[in-house]
């Protein structure tokens, strides 16, 4: 199996939203905001094959479905669907998808999947063949979004993709599709049933998987949010995150599994540390994958 980083569309959202109650003065070293207050973030897939004999895309990123003013709006840079291009230079094609794990439905993980804005055309699928796997609850939060957050759902998005007949919902562990290869993990401080999809490492020790990766999704969206306090204003619970965070840390610190960072514009996987403090950070920084064994 190898493993690529693919890069979607890009963002620029306010820095203030994204750090939550971070100070300016601490967020704007981490990532220096232009003159609007806006920070540069990815939208960033993961891409494994074979993986489970498949060809696996984890997320979508943001793509190019907004109107022009939705697009500028949201702080979408491109006008492109970037992430088709970024699948071409790894050497596939959208066909090849077989299976795409979405962590959540907001529109900055999923709206890769649907083609490129055209007026007076209706959106469509851009990957053929592949199955979606999708947690169950978070499926169900987005087909009755609650008002804070239903301008982060795309409305046409569950029906398509139900209209595939290749719909997998999960509420546990592991997923009929993938079998033991990926681990699910879940949270709600973000958005209710978030899936943080574990490809399980070569190794058990005590019978739990050892090494392999994590996609982090917006529990941790880039390097800065490893720092359990730090969250985004855009959580719907904020302390519940944050217990979360730090389970997870502590959990894949022990395990060896490294963190892939959706947002994280420098930094495609990283993995986890601890001070004398007990301050959780990143080592072993890694800018892109191209494939990677997970080995490496």
């Amino acid at each position: 199996m190898k493993l690529w980083s693919l890069i979607g569309n890009s963002q620029k959202l306010d820095g203030g939203a994204m750090y939550g109650n971070a100070p300016r003065a601490m967020w704007a070293k981490w990532s220096p905001p232009d003159e609007h207050n806006r920070i540069e973030l990815a939208c960033r897939a993961l891409l494994a094959s074979p993986l489970a004999g498949r060809t696996v895309l984890f997320e979508a990123g943001i793509g190019a479905f907004f109107e022009p003013k939705l697009r500028e709006r949201y702080g979408v840079v491109e006008d492109r669907h970037v992430l088709l291009e970024s699948l071409a230079a790894a050497g596939f094609k959208p066909e090849d998808i077989d299976v795409v794990v979405l962590s959540h439905l907001h529109f900055d993980h999923a709206g890769g999947l649907l083609t490129p804005y055209v007026e007076g055309e209706a959106p469509r699928l851009v990957f053929p063949n592949a199955s979606y796997v999708i947690g169950r609850e978070h499926w169900q939060r987005a087909a009755a979004p609650h008002p804070r957050d239903r301008a982060s759902f795309i409305p046409e998005l569950p029906g398509l993709i139900e209209a595939t007949g290749r719909l997998e919902l999960v509420d546990g562990e592991y997923s009929q599709t993938l079998g033991d290869a990926v681990r699910f993990h879940y949270s709600d401080g973000h958005t209710p049933g978030l899936m943080l999809s574990e490809i399980v490492g070569p190794e058990r020790i005590d019978g739990q998987p050892h090494g392999g990766v994590v996609f982090c999704a917006d529990l941790i969206p880039g390097r800065p949010w490893v720092h359990v306090p730090i969250t985004m204003g855009y959580d719907r619970n904020a302390e519940l995150l944050i217990d979360e965070k730090k389970a997870f840390l502590a959990d894949k610190l022990a395990r060896n599994v490294h963190l892939f960072f959706t947002h994280d514009p420098g930094c495609a996987l990283a993995g986890v540390k601890q001070d004398e403090r007990g301050r959780y950070g990143t080592e072993h920084e890694v800018a892109e994958l191209q494939a990677r064994t997970l080995a490496a």
